[in-house]
């Protein structure tokens, strides 16, 4: 590559860098709930099961959070094309 190119190429990889570390900041977040908001979110969960309003009592960042929603689709869908 010439210097050129180079240069050019500069700034997105430091946009590319400053999304990542953000990204990364936002998804280890401690849980900034206090314990009445963990009470009234596990009440709220107890139609999908007591195994998902239990999660809701638990210090989970949001990356925790969306690996768990993830892995609840992945059953769903399972369940639903009765694959389990």
């Amino acid at each position: 590559m010439s210097d050129l190119q180079n240069t050019k190429m500069l700034p997105a990889v430091g946009v590319a860098l400053v999304i990542a570390v953000i990204g990364y900041l936002i998804l280890t977040t401690p849980d900034q709930r206090d314990p009445g908001q963990k009470i009234s979110d596990a009440i709220n969960e107890l139609h999908n099961g007591p195994d998902k309003a239990v999660r809701q009592l638990e210090d989970r960042t949001p990356g925790d959070k969306l690996e768990d929603a993830a892995r609840d689709e992945k059953h769903d869908i399972k369940k639903a094309l009765n694959q389990q």
